[in-house]
């Protein structure tokens, strides 16, 4: 993980490196709740496939942190969610419809960095079974949240159903990443 490898001792310059990759890690964040891919039924954003890249790539530590300060940057007003500012900012936005997804970003990220650090990024299976937990897990929390608002057929129907296709090729297009990251590491460190 990125954090064990950049934090494992108290250096300055390792210290420095993990605060690089983690303002790059936030600053994809931003850039893939903005960008819109056309997708069937709905358009899809990065998003999501970001969250658990964060994870899978920071361990759950580093997601903690890289996760927890985008939503406490959103908290604050700043416009970084999708649908931001256009749909409103802060801690009102959150409280919103979107509100069990971002809950759901944040535990998502800190269960997929968990496995990552327990050797789920070893294969392309394995990646790919932790991009879909993770996935289904913000699903979930985000029509837990839907269906206590607007009924539990309306959160499935409006919070869910939509977007099931749109993970499913998120999650294997993470788990193709990161199964070609773990051959390259590989093959750097067999060719030293």
């Amino acid at each position: 993980m990125l954090t064990q490898k950049l934090t494992g001792t108290a250096s300055t310059s390792r210290l420095g490196w993990f605060a690089a990759a983690a303002v790059l890690a936030n600053l994809l964040l931003i850039a893939s709740a903005k960008i819109q891919v056309p997708f069937w039924p709905v358009p899809m954003t990065m998003q999501t496939a970001a969250i658990l890249a964060v994870g899978m790539g920071f361990g759950a530590r580093g997601a903690l942190l890289v996760v927890g300060a985008y939503l406490v940057e959103g908290a604050l007003g700043l416009p970084v969610f999708a649908g931001t500012p256009e749909r409103g900012l802060g801690l009102a936005y959150m409280a919103g419809p979107t509100g069990g997804y971002l809950l759901g970003f944040l535990v998502a990220a800190v269960l997929t960095g968990w496995a990552a650090e327990r050797g789920w990024l070893s294969s392309f299976w394995k990646a790919a079974a932790g991009m879909v937990a993770g996935h289904a897990l913000i699903l979930t929390l985000g029509a837990l949240w839907l269906g206590i608002a607007m009924g539990w057929d309306a959160a499935w129907r409006s919070g869910v159903e939509p977007f099931l296709l749109a993970t499913l090729f998120k999650a294997g297009l993470g788990a193709a990443l990161f199964g070609a990251l773990g051959t390259l590491r590989t093959w750097l460190e067999g060719s030293r």
